[in-house]
């Protein structure tokens, strides 16, 4: 079952500590409606149990909030309700304090024989085994009480994720499945199998009371892990708070790839400043705009989370935030519902053969370089269907098995193209290990765009020791007068050796470019331009007539959507600035507007007219050799440019 999502969402948390007290003695139904509606949201998830393990509504569990006196939930689902507002409800898993206390023989074990990594003395919640049987029998009880006694538009199930747990349960069921609790990764294997159970069951619990509502199982992040076990899902809400620990690398990444799982989706950011919670610190209104308008541009809808205070009452200033910009979300909707993204480029992700990390240094830069010259790409895994693209990017760390490479060789042979780097070795090249040297240099072709000159390579780079007949060299290595230590060193960094020139560090096969070097992560960590150019060099040459250009800043953002049912095209111009204003994030305060930026798009059927969204204000344009060129006259933070097919 998929459904499609509201535009406007808030997230509620409510996780609220049992040393307060008057719990909810401040809401007002008729004041919480009517700020919810001058702010223009249509959807706000509440709270039955929260981390702390209390429950807000009547039940007959032991753990309603000892302070609460009201039918908390309930008063303001039905408040919602009575307002057109969807009202989910939000129920607490991993994580739930009261349980962990009555329960210590619950709570997850690590391989070192601690009840989850939070000691009795942290501030900090204590996991729960999603495999004990006691616990999964409460949980299921509660949902089935939530289900019997609300009226449930929907249920999102929180921290739904399970460590390399070694209790009593986990160990029996990693033996009698033939795994190994030595080995970390048959401990991974047998938790990503208690999680993927453990969602369809509980799907099958809400099933048999309502088969409507909808679920979803949150886990902070959406990636490869997830292909092939969405069926327990309605929809997907991908949490990616800029400034909570994801950074603004996350959410754009993450999106591209969840995007083609087959389920609606939404983009769930924070009004805070830091992280849930931060109560008295807001994101600024810029920022806010940034992240709601980069959902809707990759095809999402949108969801701000917020924190209820203790006693109920909901926070104005909060919502005098929100509801600057979701009424400029509300008038940009018609664009921007049941899109197909237009990408040709396709980035395979590191992330399926390394878990580890939430985004790949690798990934993050293929990001950054994709963005800054405004190309338009999706995430992949090995499943996709290459055909769809133009160009397949292979950044740094995918291992080309042989069926990759069977794969990889039929799609260019049918006309395809690929750029790859470091570890992704293909197209004939071959390597014998890494470079003794580090850093050495590349000397780029002029071809690249890049200037003919010595371009330091922080990071080592595969030593190639053969390229196939006929194949182009596009840049050179020069090595380092010798590596930087005790024994010998030049000044204060490293020193080139000179313009003796060593083996080729980028090499073009026909269809297929290869850089010896880390160049995706290096960019990453250094935003060397050198190593941005000469990837936008190379790739120039792979897609030579790219799906949009034009005259915009690297800091400009650009995407291309498809509304079919419409006859449309959208493109979506963003120009926002993230900054490292603080020591650990990001922030977006000003809008600096791009003024009369030219454009040219390729346009696959005739174009019978081009104006602004919303606005509807005409844009004149010129139809030449499959392109359609226009200037925006204003991109003022976020801008529609709307193309109407001529058969419209």
């Amino acid at each position: 079952m998929t459904t499609e999502l509201r535009f406007r969402q808030v997230h509620l948390d409510f996780h609220t500590s049992e040393q307060i007290v008057r719990i909810g003695e401040q809401f007002d139904p008729d004041e919480f409606v009517k700020v919810l509606k001058e702010a223009a949201v249509d959807s706000i998830t509440l709270f039955s149990r929260c981390h702390h393990g209390w429950i807000y509504h009547d039940t007959r569990f032991p753990n309603r909030h000892p302070h609460l006196k009201r039918n908390l939930l309930k008063e303001q689902i039905d408040a919602c309700h009575e307002a057109g507002i969807r009202a989910p409800i939000y129920i607490t898993v991993g994580w739930d304090e009261y349980s962990a206390r009555q329960h210590p023989e619950w709570c997850e074990v690590t391989p070192e024989g601690k009840l989850t990594v939070n000691g009795p003395l942290d501030a900090g919640w204590h996991k729960l085994c999603l495999n004990r049987q006691p616990y999964v029998e409460y949980l299921v009880a509660q949902t089935e009480e939530v289900l019997q006694t609300m009226p449930v538009d929907g249920l999102f199930f929180d921290i739904i994720f399970q460590g390399e747990c070694c209790c009593p349960t986990c160990l029996q069921g990693m033996l009698a499945g033939g795994l190994n609790p030595d080995r970390s990764a048959d401990r991974t294997a047998y938790a990503a199998g208690v999680v993927d159970r453990f969602r369809s069951h509980l799907t099958e619990v809400v099933r048999r009371q309502n088969a409507d509502c909808t679920i979803f199982y949150n886990a902070g992040h959406v990636g490869p892990a997830l292909r092939g076990l969405t069926g327990p899902y309605t929809h997907l809400e991908l949490e990616s708070l800029p400034s909570g620990g994801w950074g603004y690398d996350h959410f754009p990444l993450v999106a591209r790839y969840a995007r083609q799982l087959g389920l609606d989706f939404l983009g769930m950011t924070g009004k805070f400043l830091t992280m849930w919670g931060d109560f008295g610190a807001f994101k600024t209104e810029a920022g806010l705009e940034y992240d709601c308008f980069t959902s809707l541009a990759l095809g999402g809808k949108c969801s701000v989370g917020d924190q209820l205070h203790p006693s109920g009452k909901i926070s104005k200033a909060t919502y005098d935030l929100i509801g600057h910009v979701y009424r400029q979300v509300a008038a940009k909707e018609p664009w921007c519902g049941r899109v197909t993204p237009q990408c040709e480029v396709a980035v395979l992700t590191p992330e399926a053969y390394d878990e580890t990390v939430r985004v790949h240094p690798s990934a993050a830069g293929a990001l950054r370089i994709l963005q800054e010259g405004h190309h338009q790409f999706d995430l992949i895994d090995e499943t996709a269907d290459l055909g769809r693209y133009r160009v397949a990017v292979l950044p740094d760390a995918i291992p080309v098995s042989p069926e990759l490479k069977a794969r990889l060789e039929a799609y260019v042979a049918a006309g395809g193209a690929v750029l790859c780097s470091f570890g992704s070795t293909f197209g004939g090249v071959t390597v014998a290990g890494e470079s003794d040297c580090k850093p050495d240099y590349v000397v780029p072709a002029g071809s690249l765009g890049t200037p003919v000159t010595e371009h330091v390579m922080y990071e080592r780079a595969k030593v190639i020791s053969s390229i196939p007949a006929g194949a182009e060299v596009l840049g050179a290595t020069v090595n380092s007068y010798f590596n930087r230590e005790w024994r010998h060193f030049c000044s204060h960094r490293q020193t080139p050796y000179g313009l003796e020139q060593g083996g080729p560090a980028i090499v073009k096969m026909g269809r297929v470019v290869y850089f010896a070097h880390p160049v995706f992560a290096m960019y990453k960590q250094y935003a060397a331009r050198a190593h941005k150019q000469m990837v936008l060099g190379a790739l120039a040459q792979l897609l030579p007539a790219p799906l949009v250009t034009g005259s915009l800043p690297s800091t400009a953002r650009v995407t291309v959507n498809r509304q079919e049912e419409e006859r449309r095209t959208v493109v979506h111009l963003l120009h926002y600035t993230p900054e490292r204003r603080a020591d650990t994030f990001d922030v977006v305060e000003d809008v600096i507007p791009l003024y009369n930026v030219a454009l040219s798009l390729r346009a696959d059927c005739p174009v019978r007219r081009a104006y602004l969204a919303p606005s509807m204000q005409e844009v004149p344009f010129t139809l030449e050799a499959g392109r359609v060129s226009l200037t925006v006259p204003e991109v003022r933070g976020h801008q529609m440019l709307v193309l109407e097919d001529a058969t419209h």
